[in-house]
């Protein structure tokens, strides 16, 4: 797939199984969110790779989360089923630098065009996925479990595996909407 098509056609894919991209293929994943814009190079960025019995320490957090956070019996069930949705989960995390050039914004950005970059280099070996956000990743539980600083950003969490269906192809846009030219 040529880079313009995977970039026109991109979609996220929820309905994921195994196989996890691994190897060579998780290798190019890693390097395509090394190489999101990095103004100052900052590399403003950490992610955790969860497998395997990585998703259920993540799925723990979720659910002592759900707990903390008064949410009921049904959420509290649910939460650290989250994870197992997908073989592999990489949370995204925005690890803020000061610097008087690049502020806060920009490396939280940064961060979140690396996941783009994540999720297009698994769709152009065959993988895909969904970029989630939701309440855990607001969550002061899910922020200490992880050891965030008070000025970092969990940017979400991107599901990764092997798409079990085709994703519907979304209506295309009309541009004019949200560009106007100045000329």
């Amino acid at each position: 797939m040529d880079a313009l098509s995977l970039l026109l056609e991109r979609r996220s894919q929820p309905r994921l199984s195994g196989p996890a991209p691994e190897g060579e293929a998780l290798e190019n994943i890693k390097q395509a969110a090394l190489r999101a814009p990095d103004h100052a190079a900052l590399t403003p960025w950490q992610f955790i790779v969860c497998q395997g019995k990585g998703r259920e320490r993540l799925g723990n957090i979720f659910e002592q989360s759900a707990i903390e956070n008064g949410k009921t019996d049904k959420e509290i069930e649910r939460a650290p089923q989250l994870p197992l949705r997908a073989p592999m989960v990489i949370v995204a995390i925005a690890k803020y630098h000061e610097n008087p050039k690049v502020p806060r914004v920009e490396q939280i950005a940064s961060a979140g065009c690396a996941v783009m970059a994540m999720q297009m280099a698994a769709q152009a070996q065959g993988f895909n996925g969904i970029w989630r956000t939701g309440a855990y990743a607001q969550c002061e539980v899910v922020r200490n479990a992880l050891n965030l600083a008070e000025d970092d950003e969990l940017v979400g969490f991107l599901y990764l595996g092997t798409p079990v269906t085709s994703a519907p192809t979304p209506a295309k846009k009309a541009a004019d909407e949200f560009f106007s030219h100045w000329s």
